[in-house]
């Protein structure tokens, strides 16, 4: 990490120290942290409305299905656990832009340009995961597991538990389709590599399937609804890797002809 004083396009930049650099690190985590606080809370006195749109596969696909509050405390700690979710999701614009903003001081003033593309690329895909989820993957998983079972079995269904499985698809599926982001940001780092990325693809497979059984609910069918899309997304990430290490080695060998 550096300061931001840049003599020249090759980095003449004044180190920073230690402490210096914890200082900073605890700023930018304060404020990660006051945005999520900030939209919890507004997500707090919304929380009613994402209730309802959490409630919307369940209703459209088994009418039948009832969902009930098991505790005294249960629809206060619902919204609770809703506006959190809510809080963390709506701050992930800022939280791209705080770790932009940390590695940006080290970084030479050209690739400072790709700064407000991190935070647009990270917020894109991120709201495209939650949309995979909300519309493909939560509504399947819903009819599939619903659907085993005897017709003499009622379908009571907590409602803390319920939406605690379509947040946590939600959330997952937008976390894992920042795999391209990733690609981008460690190919740039010069930790990764499409070479690499091709030649593991077998492990990567692997790593995948394993990846999505623990971040989704522990069924089957989402494990393999969450995994079919991270292969596309890992081919892509091997694109955009390819594309990102291009462009470094192109101004590479710009800054050796300027030096």
């Amino acid at each position: 990490m550096w300061d931001d004083t840049v003599d020249s396009e090759k980095g003449n930049m004044k180190e920073m120290g230690f402490l210096d650099h914890l200082e900073e690190l605890r700023w930018r985590l304060l404020k990660i942290l006051f945005s999520i606080i900030l939209f919890t809370i507004l997500s707090f006195l919304l929380s009613d409305f994402f209730i309802e749109l959490l409630l919307k596969p369940a209703k459209l696909l088994q009418p039948d299905m009832k969902l009930q509050v098991l505790k005294v405390q249960g629809m206060l700690m619902l919204k609770f656990g809703v506006a959190l979710v809510m809080g963390i999701a709506v701050s992930i614009p800022v939280l791209a832009y705080q770790f932009w903003a940390f590695i940006a001081p080290g970084l030479y003033p050209d690739e400072k340009r790709w700064g407000p593309w991190l935070v647009i690329s990270v917020s894109f895909f991120f709201i495209v995961g939650v949309a995979f989820a909300y519309y493909v993957l939560a509504p399947f998983a819903i009819k599939f597991l619903t659907a085993i079972g005897s017709p003499d079995v009622e379908k009571n269904i907590s409602i803390n538990y319920y939406a605690k499985f379509v947040l946590q698809l939600l959330v997952a599926s937008g976390v894992l389709f920042l795999m391209p982001i990733a690609s981008f940001l460690l190919t740039k780092m010069g930790l990764l590599t499409p070479a690499f990325l091709r030649k593991s693809w077998r492990y990567a497979i692997i790593i995948i399937l394993i990846l999505a059984a623990f971040i989704t609910p522990p069924d089957p069918v989402s494990m393999l609804l969450m995994g079919i899309p991270l292969l596309f997304l890992y081919e892509f990430s091997i694109v955009v890797s390819r594309i990102a290490i291009r462009k470094e080695e192109r101004k590479s060998e710009e800054r050796e002809l300027q030096g």
